[in-house]
């Protein structure tokens, strides 16, 4: 009988699960979920080791993420933990062809929005639509792709409630004399799965009637002037961690594949949603997979929040750099490390930036023709393409690992850029394929990753490029004649920089070579 010839890559994945999840049997805390196994492996903040990837339904990943609490403007600490959820989305969504259903919850009553509307004399829902619709306006410029679904805490109220008298009937809950309901933690033994209680990260202990300073609000009874709706126990409104817990049960039931936020979510937030919501469902584990980013920090570590007065608005930030520096910056470096907003760390961004941008529009050139110098190794860049195509799948399967998978795409660029800048080598375009085929894999992977390239249209592009293509013609020509002077007619060349510099402005981007002259759209 003929052996069954299995694939290298599928052994490669198989191996690495192995290995993984041995590491990880001295911790019981994580149950591996019943369903399909892909080929990705995540970190799991429970057993503090990367597991593999399984979805209960093939294909199909149900992701609910923490949004904005809307009452006030986002700022690019926001801003990060979002861009980084979006990438990851886009490599499950356009890499690895999964159905991603992403919903997110948006808070729109809570402390900071009731103290803000008193301040501002304006009722709460205006106050808060406003800022929900600012920060939306805001993710879009920054081309982070919508939610599948938008989910305001105020129209889950009665699945809220609900959800607060099955916590009860079953005496994981209990209301307080003031009318308050409190999660009853002593009842739940697998409290502390994500991350070991700390008590001054905890809910107020001071509220009437609380058994213990870890349990945690289920509902708020009504202060005077608040905003309040009715329940069995009385006039109040939701805690925070029920709301998220009720919005996702009500969407994907009594399992999530993955449940995302920035790392100070890990507690108590996530850490109560679990415990609450494993109650409500009567079983040992709700999400399967917890994602946590890393903070964006100001020089010297301190983190980015609206209580130090130490924020960046997205507004600010987008008057010096792009959504594609931004986007880069998460991308050269891990989702789960922190990072350290500075302008020489953004310089770095931008530079790479620059430097694929260019490159793609060298090959581009390259491969029309309007590029002349050059000495393209076809084995070679073959076969570093196929390496870097390589080196980026396993790294994307490897708990989203970008930054090495960019790293890999640099190298790639800087070997083809060395192919294409030879000094003194006029290129006759026998190797236009490979560059073509470079071209393309950095144009697709940066495109799932969410760089955006050009905004402009396809037929204003054709117009315009038609027209600069015409008018640079013509420039080359002087500028040949200006070069071919004895001595050189220095009037004209400066005449060909001044119109370099004011196509610059309009968002061209010329280069000279030797001989021929190429451009291409700014970024």
């Amino acid at each position: 009988m003929n052996a069954i010839r299995i694939p290298r890559k599928l052994i490669r994945v198989c191996k690495r699960f192995v290995n993984t999840e041995a590491k990880c049997q001295d911790r019981p805390q994580w149950i591996r979920p019943v369903g399909h196994q892909t080929e990705i492996s995540i970190y799991n903040p429970i057993t503090k080791c990367k597991v593999p990837l399984i979805l209960k339904t093939e294909n199909i990943l149900k992701w609910y993420i923490c949004g904005p609490t809307v009452y006030d403007s986002a700022h690019i600490g926001h801003a990060t933990t979002y861009i980084k959820s979006d990438i990851i989305r886009r490599i499950l969504s356009d890499y690895f062809n999964m159905d991603v259903l992403l919903v997110m919850g948006i808070t729109d009553i809570d402390d900071k929005i009731i103290k803000r509307s008193f301040e501002s004399e304006k009722d709460f829902e205006t106050l808060s639509r406003h800022f929900e619709t600012e920060f939306f306006a805001d993710m879009n410029k920054l081309n982070i792709s919508e939610p599948y679904l938008r989910c305001r805490v105020t129209d889950y109220i009665p699945q809220i409630i609900q959800f607060i008298e099955r916590l009860i009937a079953k005496d994981d809950g209990y209301v307080a004399s003031d009318g308050s309901v409190y999660f009853n933690t002593s009842k739940y033994n697998k409290y502390g799965k994500l991350s070991t209680p700390v008590f001054d990260t905890v809910d107020d202990q001071n509220f009437i009637g609380k058994k213990s300073a870890l349990d945690f609000a289920l509902w708020k009874a009504v202060k005077k002037n608040e905003p309040s709706w009715k329940s069995p126990w009385g006039y109040g409104r939701p805690g925070w961690h029920i709301e998220c817990s009720a919005i996702a049960s009500t969407v994907f039931g009594n399992s999530i594949d993955m449940h995302s936020g920035g790392i100070d979510l890990a507690f108590p937030h996530h850490e109560n949603e679990e415990a609450q919501s494993c109650c409500y469902h009567s079983v040992d584990q709700w999400v399967n997979y917890w994602l946590h980013c890393g903070h964006l920090s100001l020089k010297g570590n301190a983190k980015m929040s609206k209580s130090l007065k130490n924020t960046i608005s997205i507004q600010d930030y987008l008057e010096n750099y792009s959504a594609n520096h931004l986007r880069m910056l998460c991308l050269l470096s891990h989702y789960r490390n922190g990072i350290e907003f500075s302008d020489e760390v953004m310089q770095t961004a931008v530079s790479v930036t620059k430097k694929l941008d260019n490159f793609i529009n060298d090959c581009d050139n390259y491969v029309v023709g309007n590029f002349k110098t050059g000495e393209i190794d076809e084995n070679l860049l073959y076969t570093t393409l196929h390496n870097t195509r390589s080196t980026v799948y396993s790294a994307l399967a490897d708990d989203f690992d970008t930054s090495k998978a960019m790293h890999a795409i640099i190298n790639l660029v800087g070997i083809g850029n060395k192919m294409l800048h030879q000094d003194n080598v006029i290129s006759y375009s026998n190797n236009v394929s490979v560059v073509a085929a470079v071209s393309k894999y950095l144009s697709n992977t940066l495109s799932k990753f969410g760089i955006s390239r050009s905004t402009k249209s396809t037929v204003e592009n054709g117009q315009i490029k038609d027209i600069v293509d015409h008018f640079l013609n013509f420039r080359t020509v002087v500028r040949i004649r200006a070069l071919e002077q004895n001595p050189k007619d220095t009037i004209l060349l400066k005449e060909c920089d001044n119109v370099r510099k004011c196509l610059s402005t309009c968002g061209i981007t010329v280069k000279d070579q030797q001989n021929s002259t190429s451009w291409s759209w700014k970024q």
